[in-house]
This record gives structure tokens, C-alpha cells and sequence, in this order.
């Protein structure tokens, strides 16, 4: 055993979003489809963990087995599938020019004719309000928790 929430720490459950890339593939590929409160027995294979690295305590080339409970399931309040359609160039960030680009289309979209200097003063407002660590993109987390809509 390298870790249970049941057992170490605060014991609390671990909180994270599925699809993204939070976690690794294994889960975000054998969680899908469960409901709260269902239990899974989960073998995940080393391409689908953490490979010929390995990490930390764990070897590598190693499959893990997880013992996974659902507690609960919650929607985050953006899609996933509204990042996928603003990430390009499926980096799982977004940049300066893909947010202006979506907003081009949107207005495209809506009828209003696009308008580079009102989308480049929204897109510095999004990277204020939306790039929580500065790193100069908004990543898949970033977007996905909290927020005003983009």
C-alpha cells in the first residue's frame, strides 16, 4: 500500500476533476461512468500509471490496484468540452491567441462583426482574472473551478 485516504493523512477523500489530466490516465479512464456511493476495484497497467519512471514509492513499470470508493460527484461550473474547443492546439492550456480567437468566433457566431481591440482589452481582463499562478496561459484547473464565465 502506497496511499489510502482511510488510512493516512487527515483522512479525508481526495478531490479532484476527471478528464483533465489531474490524475493519472488509469483513473481518468476506469472512474468513468461510476456513480456516488459505488465501489470499484481498479488494476491499472504502467502506461496507463506511471510508466518506466515510476514515482516516488511506486517502481517503474509497475500496475497499480486501487480500492475506490465514490463519495460524491459534483459538476464543476465549465465544460470540459468548451476547453477542448478553445485549446487549439490540445496543449490543455490556453493561450492569449486561442482565447481571442474563440471570442472572434463567438461574436462571429452571434451575429456582431469581430473587433480586435475590444477582444484583445476582454482577453488581458480573462488573463487577470483567470491566470490564478501568471504563467502566461489558463490552465484546464484554472478554468474550470470558480469563475465569471469567458
Amino acid at each position: 500500500m502506497f496511499h489510502s485516504s482511510r488510512h493516512h493523512g487527515d483522512k479525508n477523500p481526495v478531490w479532484f476533476t476527471l478528464g483533465i489530466r489531474e490524475v493519472i490516465k488509469g483513473w481518468d479512464k476506469g472512474l468513468q461512468g461510476m456513480c456516488a456511493g459505488e465501489k470499484r476495484k481498479l488494476t491499472v497497467p504502467p502506461a496507463l500509471a506511471y510508466g518506466k519512471e515510476g514515482k516516488g514509492k511506486i517502481p517503474p513499470e509497475s500496475s497499480l490496484i486501487f480500492d475506490i470508493e465514490i463519495m460524491e460527484i459534483r459538476n464543476g461550473p465549465r465544460s470540459h468540452e468548451s476547453f477542448q474547443e478553445m485549446d487549439l492546439n490540445d496543449d490543455w492550456k490556453l493561450s492569449r491567441s486561442e482565447v481571442k480567437e474563440y471570442l472572434r468566433k463567438e461574436f462571429e457566431r452571434h451575429g456582431y462583426a469581430p473587433n480586435d481591440t475590444h477582444h484583445e482589452v476582454m482577453v488581458e481582463d480573462i488573463f487577470q482574472k483567470e491566470d490564478e499562478d501568471n504563467d502566461g496561459y489558463i490552465s484546464s484547473r484554472e478554468f474550470t473551478y470558480k469563475h465569471d464565465e469567458l
